[in-house]
């Protein structure tokens, strides 16, 4: 009897693992996700960043002391040739030797170095913006791309209908051959249109999995709702302040400029200090000597005053492109509200005038053909005229969609991300 249900258990157990389990559907979200931990970029970032900070520690310290040996004075001719001992003018020396950089230099090096870490954040912030964007366009066209399929699936199903009437008004004398043919040649348009769907289809899988790295062949979960982005028209010009690309560029003047305080700091130079230790022979005084370096700065006005130039000049280049870019992601960025707006009024007028009329339409033909006052090929155009307004009502969709993921992901969406909804 036991024997008997450890080998009923054996054989649901192998069941369970030849039934193929049902995956869960992909949504959006879940796809933005899985592209942000499967991102080369942003640990590149990181990197990036981590260098910086590591550098700004190092920036900040003064350079390592020198440590000076040698044999000053060594006879070559004569009785005490080579011989260190001998000449009273011969000697040993070890020494060592720092410069004293001052600490206002050091803070203004290391800062530097900070704003260039701050500057590979914001560009971590830029690629994970574009990162959110791409996938989230992606994810859409896959969806569209689906839906314009199925349609044309369920378009090719009825296609068929038209068919078999012409066949049978043929064969009773009804109908006229040209008929049959026009309802065939319509079902192999549709069937045309049907193959370049799975055409994009299959691109539009290609390029999610790009990004997600999983195989996209699971139904995608329901759209995500479409009617509203994290920016308002009102404070657009604040709103665009916090543009990942625009910090970018903020925090490349700031480094900028760190890098031209360090110009001007130095040109005030710096104090080496040396301490070194002389031996002699047995007979003679050891010596101790100190000694202090400055560099002169004899010609400032062609070294160090054109160095401190050359970097102002960087900052200024730097903050003319930072305006430049704002006036344009300004300009870009009303341009696309305007778009989905625009777009997301047409599906209106495509949900209240041009789908219905292409559908009373098809009836009227329909209609009109059974009660033989209409031609076949005035049915076909009417459901020709149905279809083509369907296909373009998606492909109005899929534009709002995409100028929605270029509006929503403009700024990168997360903790800290949140602005108010424009609708």
């Amino acid at each position: 009897m036991f024997s008997r249900f450890l080998q009923a258990a054996a054989a649901l157990g192998l069941a369970a693992l030849a039934w193929p389990s049902q995956a869960e559907p992909l949504s959006l979200q879940d796809a933005v996700r899985l592209a942000e931990q499967r991102s080369r970029q942003l640990p590149a970032q990181d990197a990036a960043a981590d260098a910086a900070r590591q550098m700004a520690v190092s920036a900040a310290q003064r350079p390592d002391p020198v440590l000076k040996a040698g044999i000053d004075n060594l006879p070559v001719t004569g009785a005490d040739r080579f011989s260190v001992t001998r000449d009273f003018m011969t000697q040993r020396t070890v020494g060592v030797s720092q410069e004293l950089t001052r600490s206002d230099k050091l803070r203004l090096r290391a800062s530097r170095f900070e704003r260039e870490a701050e500057a590979a954040e914001a560009g971590r912030q830029l690629a994970l913006a574009n990162l959110q964007r791409d996938t989230a366009s992606a994810w859409l066209d896959l969806y569209y791309q689906q839906q314009m399929r199925t349609l044309l699936r369920q378009q090719r199903t009825e296609a068929a209908l038209p068919v078999q009437a012409a066949d049978a008004a043929y064969r009773g004398g009804r109908g006229s051959q040209a008929d049959v043919f026009a309802a065939r040649a319509a079902a192999a348009q549709i069937d045309d249109k049907i193959a370049a769907a799975d055409r994009e289809v299959a691109s539009a899988k290609t390029m999610l999995t790009r990004w997600t790295g999983v195989a996209t062949d699971e139904i995608l979960d329901a759209l995500p709702a479409l009617d509203a982005v994290r920016l308002n028209e009102e404070t657009l010009d604040q709103d665009i302040a916090h543009h990942p690309e625009l910090a970018v560029l903020v925090k490349q003047e700031a480094a900028a400029q760190a890098d031209a305080d360090a110009a001007r700091a130095n040109k005030r130079p710096d104090v080496s200090v040396e301490v070194s230790y002389s031996q002699r022979g047995p007979a003679y005084s050891n010596m101790v000597s100190v000694g202090v370096s400055i560099p002169l700065q004899w010609d400032q006005k062609n070294r160090q005053d054109r160095e401190l130039g050359a970097k102002l000049a960087v900052v200024e280049q730097l903050r003319a492109q930072r305006e430049e870019q704002t006036r344009m992601h300004v300009a870009e960025v009303r341009t696309l509200l305007q778009q989905w707006r625009s777009d997301r009024e047409r599906l209106v007028r495509y949900d209240e005038e041009l789908l219905p009329l292409a559908a009373d339409r098809t009836r009227a033909a329909l209609a009109a053909y059974s009660g033989g006052t209409a031609s076949l090929s005035a049915v076909l155009d009417a459901r020709r005229g149905e279809i083509d307004t369907r296909m373009e009502r998606l492909r109005l969709q899929m534009s709002a969609a995409r100028l929605w993921a270029q509006l929503n992901y403009l700024i990168p969406d997360g903790p800290g991300g949140a602005m108010e909804l424009a609708k």
